[in-house]
């Protein structure tokens, strides 16, 4: 349940990125209060996860997450530049994901 809650953490993280990029610097008021919405909801699952989920190991998925969802977001909404180099950079953000959940250390024996 944790990891469940740990992407969508980072879905959120990604939906205030893109809000915030839509209210033109907190001057257009919806997609600013979405902005404080979304992150705050981001925040919120971050911390529930990591009653579970080891600090760095959560904190490195959630900024990933949001990192690559940011990215093709940003391509695909607001025209940014697909290239093979940023595609790669996201690849390589997209393995370190995976790998931090691969090798996530088991909880301690009580």
């Amino acid at each position: 349940m944790a990891w469940a809650l740990l992407v969508l953490a980072g879905v959120f993280e990604v939906g205030w990125a893109v809000a915030l990029k839509a209210s033109d610097g907190f001057t257009r008021l919806w997609p600013s209060v979405a902005t404080a919405g979304f992150m705050t909801a981001s925040v919120l699952l971050l911390g529930v996860s990591m009653r579970t989920i080891p600090l760095g190991t959560a904190y490195a998925v959630w900024t990933g997450i949001g990192a690559v969802g940011a990215v093709l977001c940003g391509i695909a909404l607001f025209h940014e530049p697909l290239t093979a180099a940023r595609m790669a950079c996201v690849v390589l953000i997209l393995a370190g994901i995976v790998g931090l959940k691969l090798f996530h250390p088991a909880p301690p024996v009580a």
